[in-house]
């Protein structure tokens, strides 16, 4: 027998040994005598189970909620609470200007006076004539209650006694007229006439502001409508960087035809005047205070939807998501509703976990939250 047809008995013996013997493992699948895996699948799967363990950790914080009444900003302009053309109501000439351009007046300020230009006489000479009318009523009045005068000659005396009434009325009025008075609090603002000058009834004489309170008008759009109310509290930003508080005084009902925006006033008081009309200015409204949260706009993440909201952990570190609300927000933090008051937030991580997981959650230093949260506060205020 050749040697190789000797080693291929020999193989198939010792082959045919092992199936009798009924071991049917696999080479190297015996566990070694410590019960450790042996072979490269257990120790695989070993692996695998050790990773489980090994959970993604996150950091998590409870936010505190605040009152924050939401803010919509827009473009506007400011204007004077009041203006006027004061007019003269009669035709003289201009005896006095009493104010110069750029004065502040109060309400009924003489303004200017005109020339009398013989009303004073005229004034005096009816209360002359109303006084020897009443003589005459009251000597005629004596005589009829004698019975020596007919009573027609009475009533003629009274008739004359209203009439000297009427003309010293109709003087005093002319007097009257002579002054031309603000008829408001403001500003003089255009001096149109000067003194030794004729003015006709009618004429324009002076343009009077009220500049306090000062008026901020924007045009908000008719989706923001429902958050603004006449009377809430709302801001004017001035292009020198002014920061002036006011309320809401009035809105359109009615939509400008073009944009579909609607007229909002905001009054502000202005007891110095130093603020004109005609200044550009962004005019913040307020919407009613609700319930929201201060972050970083950091932890703001999309669901696998594509929803915005942040991430949070249950009572068991499960992941949750929340959609939120967008309250209010700068370029540095997110003031937002929707989350609920003892949400443990994910402030760390969130981009990391998903919905469903279970990690761990490590809370994160208090103290660094709070001053986080006060600085997010603080910018969107100071907005």
């Amino acid at each position: 027998m050749k040697l190789h047809q000797f080693a291929a008995m020999v193989v198939l013996l010792l082959a045919a040994a092992w199936v009798l013997t009924g071991d049917f493992s696999f080479v190297g699948s015996a566990s070694t005598e410590d019960g450790k895996p042996n072979t490269v699948v257990e120790r695989q799967e070993e692996q695998a189970k050790t990773e489980d363990r090994a959970l993604q950790a996150v950091g998590v914080a409870k936010v505190p909620s605040i009152q924050h009444a939401r803010s919509i900003r827009i473009s506007g302009i400011t204007q004077a609470d009041k203006s006027s053309e004061i007019s003269a109501r009669t035709s003289a000439a201009i005896d006095e200007l009493k104010v110069s351009q750029g004065d502040v007046v109060v309400k009924d300020q003489v303004i200017l006076k005109l020339a009398s230009e013989g009303r004073a006489e005229a004034l005096a000479s009816a209360q002359q004539s109303l006084e020897q009318a009443q003589i005459d009523a009251e000597a005629k009045r004596k005589l009829v209650e004698r019975g020596t005068l007919p009573k027609v000659q009475l009533d003629q005396a009274m008739s004359a006694l209203r009439s000297a009434e009427s003309g010293l009325e109709k003087a005093k009025v002319e007097m009257s007229l002579l002054e031309v008075k603000a008829p408001f609090a403001g500003v003089v603002d255009n001096l149109k006439v000067e003194a030794g000058t004729s003015v006709q009834a009618g004429t324009p004489v002076a343009t009077l502001v009220a500049l306090d309170p000062i008026i901020g008008i924007g045009e908000v759009n008719e989706s923001d409508l429902p958050i603004v109310k006449v009377g809430n509290e709302a801001s004017l930003r001035l292009v020198t960087g002014e920061v002036v508080s006011g309320k809401i005084r009035y809105i359109s009902r009615v939509a400008q035809a073009t944009t579909r925006t609607y007229t909002v006033e905001v009054e502000a008081p202005n007891a110095d005047m130093n603020i004109p009309v005609g200044m550009t200015s962004e005019v913040i409204l307020k919407g009613e205070p609700v319930s929201a949260k201060p972050v970083p706009r950091s932890v703001v993440t999309l669901n696998v939807d594509g929803e915005l909201g942040v991430r949070a952990v249950d009572e068991n570190d499960v992941v949750l998501f929340y959609p939120i609300d967008i309250v209010d927000d700068s370029t540095g933090g997110l003031i937002l509703g929707g989350i609920p008051e003892d949400a443990r937030i994910i402030v760390q991580g969130q981009n990391l976990v998903s919905e469903g997981q279970k990690v761990q959650a490590v809370e994160a230093d208090q103290e660094q939250i709070d001053k986080l949260i006060e600085e997010t506060r603080s910018q969107i205020e100071g907005q």
